[in-house]
């Protein structure tokens, strides 16, 4: 389609996930040639996930405080949007929506999407795409459209830049890892990005009995606290003849994160975008679902799974790390997990990506509209 006027919405809710997914596809459109404005109730992660965005400096990326979506002198000065997209069923404010139906009688709304949570479950790919008609308030008559991101060419698919291949073919290990201070000697690396795994200490302790050393780096928050909370003697740093060596990561943006990715050897992610950046990188990797009190992550794992064809070794390894069925933490054999890895990256990187699929959309539903008699 051509350039246009996007407004995403965005409400954090816990752990970054959302706005992390939201900058990600913001970024995107925007290096497409894309304007956008991205409405967020709280932007302070900005400051570490894309240092520069609050203050403009991201070139076609407006960062808007989500309150003055309702301030009558900013929304008058808005040039109109030709998409809306409300992620993961926030919704916008109802003074925003109301001046956007009264000034756009004399022309269509704009094209208003509802980007769902990834899933690879059947429910997904049935109700991608699909009408949900506004019945109520302000915007009443309106036609909202459903979007699930996936992983087969019938779902919303996933988000990849048009450069990521390349740029990770330039990519260079050695340079990347000396100028973060990690002072690696060839030792396997592990990214650490987890809630706190009930596996974590059977796993750290794994590594700290075998004979080659492995290094653990481990990201701010939830993961380095979990860490921090096993006994003093499992957490010492500095090892070099063998066991276990722990570094503590500062924050890293989202390109530097993706980097860590790259880097290492094994990524242990957690939540939506990290899983996907985790598959994009074509290495080994367990993925902790975050965990609801229904069990539903259960069955949305292993959909996951099975979309990704994930051999038993590996399926097993995803159960323990999450917290299912209990059982031995073993590690699948390297060159199995390497394989799956890869094919998975292979396989899933030669479909078109989501912000593609978005855009192709958004583009089917305007020219409906345009064709729809008065």
């Amino acid at each position: 389609m051509h350039t246009a006027q996007w407004d995403i919405f965005c409400r954090v809710i816990d752990n970054y996930g959302d706005i992390g997914v939201c900058w990600r596809l913001t970024a995107d459109l925007a290096s497409r040639g894309h304007r956008v404005r991205l409405w967020i109730d709280d932007p302070t992660a900005l400051d570490w996930i894309a240092p520069g965005a609050r203050q403009g400096q991201w070139e076609r990326i407006a960062v808007r405080d989500w309150r003055m979506a309702s301030n009558p002198a900013t929304l008058s000065a808005l040039v109109p949007a030709d998409v809306w997209i409300e992620a993961f069923g926030c919704d916008m404010a109802q003074t925003f929506l109301a001046h956007h139906v009264a000034t756009g009688r004399a022309r269509p709304l704009p094209v208003w999407i509802n980007l769902e949570y990834l899933s690879a479950e059947p429910f997904a790919e049935r109700a991608h795409r699909l009408p949900s008609p506004v019945m109520h308030g302000v915007a009443k008559g309106c036609t909202k459209h459903f979007f699930y991101p996936g992983f087969t060419p019938v779902s919303g698919g996933l988000l990849r830049e048009p450069d990521l291949a390349s740029r990770q073919a330039n990519f260079d290990r050695v340079r990347w890892l000396a100028g973060h201070g990690i002072d690696w000697q060839g030792e396997p690396l592990v990214t650490l990005f987890c809630y706190e795994p009930d596996a974590l200490r059977e796993l750290v302790a794994y590594w700290q009995a075998q004979s080659r050393p492995t290094r653990l780096l481990v990201t701010p928050g939830r993961a380095a606290a979990a860490v921090r909370a096993l006994p003093a003697a499992m957490r010492r740093q500095g090892q070099r003849a063998g066991g276990l060596s722990i570094d503590f990561l500062p924050t890293l943006c989202q390109l530097d994160f993706d980097h860590l990715l790259w880097a290492s050897d094994l990524n242990l992610v957690r939540g939506e975008d990290s899983v996907v950046r985790a598959i994009w990188a074509g290495k080994p990797f367990l993925w902790q679902i975050y965990p609801q009190h229904d069990e539903a992550h259960h069955a949305k794992l292993a959909a996951f799974l099975d979309a990704l064809d994930a051999p038993a070794s590996v399926r097993a390894a995803h159960a323990v790390w999450n917290g299912i069925g209990g059982g031995p933490m073993v590690l699948p054999t390297r060159d199995a997990w390497s394989v799956w890895a890869t094919e998975s990256c292979h396989r899933l990187g030669s479909q078109s990506d989501l912000t593609t699929r978005l855009t192709d959309f958004v583009a089917v539903v305007r020219d409906r509209s345009r064709q729809k008699p008065e």
